[in-house]
């Protein structure tokens, strides 16, 4: 046990950052050791660094909510983060922004096989272990196809590549794109099975649960623009963990001012590694528009933002991981996306007072109390709106402000793109060259590393 506890993440590593043959290159050699019991499994499944850890943070590198200054730009050592910032249209990706979520896949493949020789399969452990699997699996392969597949659409979907949907731990098995409404299906297939075997809740918040399952089948449908699905999935979620941090009774001024494992937090998982260079605070600037946007008694402005020093002042930096660190960003899910999906939702089948009423619950809770005799003088000012459109607005605004630095921003972007009325062009200066980015641009749909297509054949996405 104690060796592959070793020799697991050690050898899964070297593969990811050596080669790309065969295909992905992600199986070690399993004749030093092949998980034979739950016990086993479950110790692989609790691999936070390999299953939890190192989500790809190319979208949010290309999203809108920072910028980088010319030096800060020019700094950046690797060529792919520098093209991905000014959305280079042949820019190139790291192969571990491919190959780190196939190496979760491949754990939970490996875990899944191992199940399969195991008698009984009815108790709880077991059901347990095989929900979290069949999570991990689902929610690595979402990450990809949330980069290096076209946005999904309701008719499109059925003709355009999708991403490899490996479900062997057999690397030998070559796997072809498929289509995008596949990669999508087996997507929701693997977490709608989890949901029926794990516990509703656990006490280690970095394994899966029901109410962890609930929460990425609402995000998968929210990416899919199924606003139906999504709204019931955030709300199955919410049932089970409806918990929200009182931001008033944090230390908004602190360096970290949250812990890891907090409260709100329903799954922890983290994007790239410790520190990325684009998105470190040293780097990455807060838009001013975006900063501004926030009242001055909202405690997010506080709580997530840092004022800058010496030659940056005047700028903001991002400090509001729910990591609890000031170098890993946090990729996971948490009860304020659900809020606001569930509001979203409500917004978009014409429910006003309910779609509001979520936002309300959430945004009161982000709000700073001054208490004078008892009384608080800062009292929340409610939301309203004259009409459901008019409320969907408001709290895709507020969606933006809520979940910065998440991973969760280019999804956004890709999905509401399909709306006239929320599109937007990004634009970035670099040494005195504007870059743009319009709505439904085919670099929207990332290109696949190229070490990748070298070593396996996979097809490029089109340019």
């Amino acid at each position: 046990m104690k060796l592959f506890k070793i020799l697991i993440p050690i050898l899964v590593l070297s593969t990811l950052l050596c080669s790309c043959k065969k295909y992905l290159d992600l199986k070690p050699d399993r004749s030093l050791y092949v998980p034979s019991n739950l016990t086993d499994c479950q110790a692989l499944l609790d691999d936070y660094t390999k299953m939890n850890s190192g989500y790809p943070a190319d979208g949010e590198v290309a999203s809108d909510h920072y910028y980088l200054t010319d030096a800060s730009w020019t700094s950046l050592s690797n060529k792919d983060n520098r093209d991905n910032y000014i959305w280079t249209i042949q820019a190139n990706h790291s192969v571990t922004s491919w190959a780190q979520p196939y190496a979760t896949i491949f754990n939970s493949n490996l875990v899944l096989q191992v199940l399969d020789g195991i008698t009984p399969k009815s108790d709880i452990e077991y059901n347990t272990i095989k929900g979290s699997a069949l999570f991990f699996r689902g929610f690595a392969l979402h990450s990809i196809a949330s980069l290096f597949c076209k946005p999904y659409d309701a008719i499109a979907s059925a003709n355009d590549p999708g991403v490899p949907t490996r479900l062997s731990p057999d690397i030998n098995i070559v796997y072809g794109r498929g289509t995008v409404q596949q990669t999508y299906n087996q997507i929701i297939q693997d977490l709608k099975m989890s949901v029926d075997l794990l516990p509703a809740t656990s006490t280690i918040k970095s394994r899966p649960n029901k109410a962890a399952a609930y929460a990425e089948l609402a995000r998968v449908y929210l990416s899919m623009r199924d606003y139906t699905n999504a709204g019931t999935y955030a709300d199955l979620c919410l049932k089970i963990n409806s918990l929200l941090l009182n931001y008033s009774s944090l230390n908004a001024t602190a360096t970290i001012p949250f812990t890891r494992f907090n409260d709100e937090v329903i799954f922890s998982s983290t994007l790239t590694s410790p520190n990325f260079p684009p998105l470190s605070q040293t780097n990455a600037k807060i838009v001013s528009t975006l900063y501004s946007s926030y009242q001055s008694n909202d405690i997010r402005k506080q709580i997530f933002f840092k004022t800058n020093t010496g030659p940056n002042l005047g700028t903001f930096a991002f400090k509001g991981s729910y990591d609890g660190s000031s170098t890993i960003l946090f990729g996971g899910l948490a009860t304020d996306e659900m809020y606001l999906i569930r509001s979203e939702c409500f917004a978009r089948a014409g429910k006003t007072t309910e779609a509001l009423n979520d936002l309300n619950n959430l945004l009161k809770t982000r709000w700073k109390i001054t208490l004078v005799n008892g009384v608080n003088t800062t009292p929340y000012p409610n939301y309203t709106a004259s009409s459901a459109d008019e409320a969907l607005g408001i709290i895709l605004k507020e969606r933006e402000k809520e979940l910065i630095f998440r991973g969760i921003r280019w999804t956004d972007l890709r999905r509401l793109n399909k709306e006239s009325r929320f599109a937007i062009t990004l634009a970035r200066t670099i040494n005195g060259i504007i870059y743009s980015l319009p709505p439904d641009d085919s670099r929207y749909t990332l290109l696949i590393p190229q070490n990748v297509i070298n070593n396996t054949g996979v097809p490029q996405n089109d340019r």
